[in-house]
This record gives C-alpha cells, sequence and structure tokens, in this order.
C-alpha cells in the first residue's frame, strides 16, 4: 500500500471515538429483612421456571438428612407443641428481634393473658402494650392484635389457610405465611429466614450473584418436599441455628457433611 494511503487509514481509525463499556456491579449478596431475619422478597414472582440449583438425587439426599437429624435432635419448644394458627403467630411475631429463651418466657406469660385470638382482638391496646413491655419494637404488639381484629371480623374467627391469604394481614410476610401456613394447617409452604438462606447458601455453594433474595426464595420452593413442609421447615431453621451457625459453623458434626458442596469444593 502507498505511503499516503496507510497515513490516511492511520487518521481514520484515530478519528474513531472510543465507547467505555460498562461492568454491571456484581450482587452485594443477600437481602434481609429485620423482622425475625427473614428474607425480603424484593421482587415479584418469577413468571419463568426457576433454575434448577442441583441434581434431583441431592434434593432428596439433603431432605432426609436434614429430617432424620430433626427428629433426633430437634428443639422443644412450646409453640411445636400446638396447632393452633393463632399460638404459633404469636410465637412467629416474638421471635422477630428476639431470642428464643426470651420469646418462651412472654409467650406463655401472653397466652395466658389473651389464650384466643378473639380475647386479643377485644383486648384495649394499653393492655396489649403493658403485657408486650420488655419485649420492645411495640409495633410488633400492634400489629398482632390488628391482624386478630381483622380475623375476626373479616373471617368470623377462622385464620386463612394458604400463605397468600395470610400475606394480606397486617405485619404479615412472606416468611411469617409461610411459617403459619406449614405450622399450623400443615400446607407446602416454603419459608427463608436469615438460618435457612445460610444453610442454603453453604450446601449448594451458592456464588455471591446467586446469593438474592429471589433466587433464594426460589431455591427454597425447589427444596420444601411435599408433605413434609411443616417438619423439613421446623430442621432447615433448627440446623442453622444450632450446627451450621454464622461464624463458627460445626461442620465436623453436621449430618449434611457427606453431600454438601461447600465441603466437597473444599477438599
Amino acid at each position: 500500500m502507498p505511503p499516503s494511503l496507510l497515513v490516511c487509514a492511520a487518521t481514520l481509525v484515530a478519528s474513531i471515538p472510543r465507547v467505555k463499556a460498562k461492568v454491571p456491579p456484581l450482587s452485594s449478596g443477600p437481602r434481609f429483612c429485620h423482622n425475625h431475619g427473614a428474607m425480603k422478597k424484593t421482587s415479584s414472582p418469577a413468571t419463568h421456571a426457576p433454575e434448577q440449583v442441583a441434581h434431583p438425587a441431592t434434593i432428596r439426599a439433603f431432605q432426609r438428612r436434614l429430617i432424620e437429624w430433626y427428629q433426633r435432635h430437634g428443639r422443644d419448644l412450646p409453640w411445636r407443641r400446638t396447632r393452633d394458627p393463632y399460638a404459633i403467630l404469636v410465637s412467629e411475631v416474638m421471635l422477630q428481634q428476639t431470642q428464643v429463651q426470651r420469646a418462651i418466657l412472654y409467650y406463655e406469660k401472653f397466652l395466658r393473658r389473651y389464650p384466643t385470638v378473639e380475647d386479643l382482638a377485644r383486648a384495649d391496646e394499653p393492655a396489649v402494650r403493658e403485657t408486650w413491655e420488655g419485649l420492645g419494637y411495640y409495633a410488633r404488639a400492634r400489629n398482632l392484635q390488628r391482624t386478630s381484629q381483622k380475623i375476626v371480623d373479616e373471617y368470623k374467627g377462622r385464620f386463612p389457610k394458604n400463605p397468600q391469604d395470610l400475606e394480606a394481614l397486617p405485619g404479615i410476610g412472606p416468611y411469617t405465611a409461610g411459617a403459619v401456613a406449614s405450622f399450623a394447617f400443615r400446607r407446602d409452604a416454603a419459608i427463608l429466614d436469615t438460618n435457612a438462606a445460610r444453610v442454603l447458601t453453604r450446601f449448594f455453594a451458592l456464588p455471591p450473584e446467586r446469593q438474592t433474595s429471589r433466587f433464594l426464595w426460589d431455591v427454597a420452593h425447589q427444596v420444601t418436599p411435599a408433605g413434609k413442609a411443616y417438619i423439613f421447615n421446623q430442621a432447615i431453621m433448627d440446623i442453622g441455628a444450632t450446627i451450621c451457625v454464622a461464624r463458627t459453623p460445626r461442620c465436623s458434626v453436621c449430618p449434611l457433611r457427606p453431600v454438601c458442596r461447600s465441603v466437597e469444593k473444599s477438599r
């Protein structure tokens, strides 16, 4: 090529503006709401089929080992001895921002004073506040009483059984709705609190971009076994609270260790 043409070509290339590529930021990880450490559903439910988190055999092993462990080592808590949706709702609301042992004391005291949903619905708010005093975050008690009033006035004292209907009640989010539906009515409802989210994240070795509330809710729905949501949900919370803890997980005694993906990746 003649030198004059080479100069023209170089000038033309130099004159083309450069466009700086935009790199999307990495996910900051799971987004938790403060109440009960429950995972917020930060977007509407997916209209597409959720991504399969693992092979079905792995999911079955996860379910089986978790339930077998819970049947031997599950915590004996007073709200697990009842299927009364009102008592279960009281316990779930109290466990928001409150340690289990402290919640037990107030749970029994509260139910002695307001043993039924009708009793709480008819109570004076100052009296409810007095009974709640010491637990803090009084908005929880106010929402609990508003929910009781709505159930008495609009549902004739009978709790709705589906998570979607429960979520329409004051102060009830997806976690609490799933807990009441599965524990009281044995519905196949998933739950996702901070303990469950931590177990799922570690067991399936989810990368940071998969540690979003939306994806973790998808995973929770995938792994909750049909007909056994009640025991599975209790089990995943218990193992997260006692073995798969946040700072120093007790992997050496974890029943999930033989099939845990994080353990497998660390070998």
